[in-house]
């Protein structure tokens, strides 16, 4: 099948099929992603990166993703190695990256930087994050996790906990399960609820998701945990942080017996006891890798697909 996207900039782009086309990729170059295997399959290219915000997982997953398909990686990954600090405009900088590269990868502080970008110039942009926007590739590893730990994604029962305003993972990801006919809890503190206009776009296609402040509600009948930090960084008045950070802590007591994986974007502060991490329920660090196949997936579907 003919991948239809020239750019990943929102998982609304997505169709279900387009989806099941990187997860099938993902799942076939994991041995590569593992180096059980090698691939020349982008040998010669060159991905751009544009990281305006700080990143450790995305960024070197990304970094990962290019060097196991044999290509090679310039950029920047905090703009005072940049000519940002003198004052160039994001425009000037992307078609210069553009200039010297196969596709881009931008994070932002902005919603809406990386589709700006995708107008301006011809290689394809994909989006890493653009403030509480949309994080799409996120999305489609966490997808790719559910499926390879839980052995599917559809029918599945996913409570998303903590930080629903500002965490753009879940606003991606609720877009993505609702495709999936995945049944969706939405638990966070009244300051920190879903937007309006996630919850109307997913009441306009026939989901119907439970919101609660209450996360014992959702733990007899969760399939996954999806955890998000509250965010200090987003917030405009530090002491509305400091009200309700640590809102939400999953520890070994309040999940023990429970049939249910815990995932988290990273990086976790305190929501996450650290006892979690060795038991089978923390699927997080897993999670992080499986960011690698499904990065190879997605570049090396765009780059040989467009550039």
């Amino acid at each position: 099948m003919t991948f239809p996207l020239k750019n990943i900039i929102s998982i609304k782009d997505f169709s279900k099929q387009d989806i099941n086309l990187i997860l099938k990729l993902a799942e076939n170059l994991e041995p590569v992603a593992r180096s059980k295997q090698q691939s020349d399959s982008l040998t010669g290219k060159i991905l751009g990166m544009m990281f305006y915000e700080p990143s450790t997982r995305t960024r070197l997953s990304f970094e990962t993703a290019m060097k196991r398909l044999n290509g090679g990686v310039i950029g920047f990954a905090e703009t005072g190695a940049s000519s940002v600090t003198k004052g160039e405009n994001l425009a000037d900088t992307a078609r210069t990256i553009a200039e010297y590269a196969d596709a881009l990868v931008i994070r932002h502080d902005l919603e809406g930087a990386a589709r700006y970008i995708s107008d301006m110039v011809s290689v394809p942009v994909i989006n890493a994050g653009d403030g509480a926007g949309q994080h799409p590739t996120q999305t489609l590893l966490d997808l790719y996790t559910m499926k390879r730990i839980l052995g599917k994604i559809k029918g599945l029962q996913v409570a998303l906990i903590g930080d629903l305003k500002y965490g753009r993972t879940v606003h991606s990801l609720s877009y993505a399960l609702a495709m999936y006919g995945v049944k969706m809890s939405f638990v966070s503190p009244k300051e920190l609820k879903m937007p309006r206009g996630v919850l109307h776009d997913l009441k306009r296609d026939g989901v119907v998701a439970q919101e609660t402040a209450d996360i014992n509600e959702v733990l007899d009948d969760a399939d996954v945990l999806y955890v998000t930090r509250i965010q200090k960084e987003r917030f405009p008045d530090p002491e509305e942080y400091s009200k309700i950070k640590g809102a939400y802590r999953i520890d070994s007591d309040l999940i023990k017996g429970k049939e249910l994986i815990v995932m988290h974007p990273l990086p976790k502060m305190d929501e996450i006891a650290q006892e979690v991490d060795n038991t089978p329920y923390g699927k997080y660090f897993e999670q992080a890798f499986y960011g690698v196949p499904v990065r190879m997936a997605i570049l090396k579907t765009l780059i040989k697909s467009f550039s």
